[in-house]
């Protein structure tokens, strides 16, 4: 059995090795799994037959793109905008169905839970991708209000530039959630752009970035006195639920 995790680019994968380790675990010695970096998923169906996949995960930046190749998008999924977890139904003689799901978002759910205190009703959320989209449903789900901000066009009515951030609207937002892949490996001398002079005690930080274990945003975040978590709990959990997914445990 084949699975994979298509992206661009993919220097860096979780997944591959995460996975890898799960099937010794189980004793599956016929099972693999392998990035592919494709630069478009026009090319998708060709090499989900090419290649056998029996299911796949999405990254960076395909996780809205992938919704137009699927054949069935989960309620949930579809609600959100995103998929990150493909099962492949059939593949046989190039004949077979895409069936899309979020897991993202179920991994959030699950790690910021034991986090959230009742000041962290409100939350920024940094970028506007496929991650964010998980991230936004899982907080709103459990009643917290949700902002976007953005280096590019205003793509929600509940969203600030950068350049309109000042220490009124962060002391209105003590939940801050970094969901682009500035201060991801390599470059992990990035940041976003704010000013954490404002943060304090009351803050919750969480960076879906795992590598590095700590990144620029959480360091700045931390000196302030915030709690910080990094993105590696959250992996973690939507890779086991794309398992289930894979393997008709979750649906």
């Amino acid at each position: 059995m084949h699975y994979g995790l298509i992206g661009h680019p993919l220097t860096h994968s979780f997944s591959k090795s995460y996975f890898e380790t799960k099937f010794q675990q189980l004793g599956l010695p016929g099972y693999s799994y392998s990035n592919f970096d494709i630069s478009s998923v026009h090319s998708l169906r060709d090499l989900v037959a090419e290649k056998q996949l029996a299911g796949f995960n999405v990254t960076i930046p395909f996780k809205t793109d992938v919704l137009e190749c699927l054949d069935y998008t989960d309620p949930v999924a579809a609600k959100i905008g995103a998929v990150n977890c493909v099962k492949v139904v059939g593949n046989n003689q190039g004949s077979f169905s895409l069936k899309g799901y979020n897991t993202d978002y179920y991994g959030f759910a699950q790690s910021i839970k034991p986090f959230l205190e009742p000041q962290h009703e409100r939350a920024l959320i940094f970028g506007t991708g496929g991650s964010s989209k998980a991230v936004a449903y899982a907080l709103e789900q459990v009643g917290v209000e949700v902002y976007f901000v953005t280096r590019g066009e205003k793509k929600h009515e509940k969203c600030f530039s950068y350049n309109e951030l000042n220490d009124y609207i962060f002391q209105a937002f003590k939940l801050l959630v970094n969901t682009t892949p500035l201060g991801m490996y390599p470059a992990t001398d990035t940041c976003v752009p704010i000013s954490f002079g404002a943060l304090g005690s009351q803050y919750l930080c969480y960076d879906l970035i795992y590598n590095p274990e700590e990144t620029l945003f959480l360091k700045q975040s931390r000196a302030q006195g915030a709690v910080t978590i990094n993105g590696l709990n959250m992996l973690r959990l939507q890779a086991d639920k794309s398992w289930e997914i894979w393997n008709d445990q979750a649906l």
